[in-house]
């Protein structure tokens, strides 16, 4: 894996909110990322574990932007050797300028032929932390182009984010209602190569656009979040058993559902 980052590159993501890694997985990698992650959704019938969901939101249009699998990590042992890694961990910290970092969540984004896209949003709104500092890494299990659901982004917006959001829905530019001033901002087509990546803070407005080919654009996602994040009463992914003993202002430091990555406990 390719997880030194230079100056220049920690530079431009603090600037833009986002950065391409090139070749982050060589081929060798690759195949084994494909081959442990596809088996894992494949094994898979919940969206989210305990969710009891059978793998669907329950809305007709999410459901068709892309198969989700979350927490991979919790019901795969080999899944789990991926998104604990601390050299990845150590990205994330690095390009967030952190000290620490833990597991949010993992996510499989398999977006099959002829899914709709994915509409402008930002991430961090969803989930059970509220932070400026969280960022996810987003590996391309396929070539991912233009015409198969590449991912896009507003530069720089991210340092404007409040944490107003919006579904993922049917109306894809509904964020710029929210966010009148970003309408002018010039998005950035991120195409990928099979094992290329990129990073993207969790406040940094992103879309894909729609699969317009008959095959599949896998990627796989691992959100870190900065240590000592406190809950805001929001679910999100968090099982209920965690839920019930949790109030908000809490520190989100359950080491069974939110391991730190880096630095890695040896």
């Amino acid at each position: 894996m390719k997880t030194r980052l230079s100056d220049d590159q920690v530079s431009r993501y603090r600037d833009d909110g986002f950065l391409k890694i090139d070749g982050f997985l060589d081929a060798e990698e690759l195949c084994n990322w494909r081959s442990i992650i596809d088996g894992a959704v494949n094994t898979r019938n919940e969206r989210i574990p305990g969710f009891n969901d059978g793998g669907k939101l329950g809305d007709d249009y999410y459901d068709k932007v892309f198969k989700q699998r979350v927490n991979l990590w919790r019901t795969d042992d080999a899944v789990k050797g991926l998104v604990l890694n601390e050299e990845i961990g150590r990205m994330g910290a690095t390009l967030e300028d952190l000290s620490a970092v833990r597991l949010w969540h993992d996510q499989a984004l398999y977006k099959g032929p002829w899914a709709n896209p994915t509409s402008w949003h930002i991430d961090d709104p969803y989930w059970s932390f509220f932070s400026r500092n969280a960022t996810t890494i987003w590996v391309a299990l396929d070539d991912t182009t233009m015409q198969n659901g590449a991912l896009y982004f507003l530069p720089g917006a991210y340092k404007q984010a409040t944490f107003d959001n919006v579904p993922i829905g049917q109306n894809v530019g509904a964020l710029f209602d929210v966010y009148e001033d970003w309408r002018q901002i010039e998005p950035v087509c991120v195409e990928m190569k099979a094992g290329d990546a990129s990073f993207h803070n969790g406040l940094t407005p992103h879309a894909a656009g729609p699969n317009m080919t008959p095959g599949s654009r896998r990627a796989f996602a691992i959100i870190f979040m900065p240590d000592g994040e406190t809950f805001n009463g929001q679910r999100n992914v968090l099982p209920k058993t965690l839920i019930e003993s949790l109030s908000p202002g809490d520190v989100l430091n359950n080491d069974d559902f939110n391991p730190v990555v880096f630095p890695a406990k040896h």
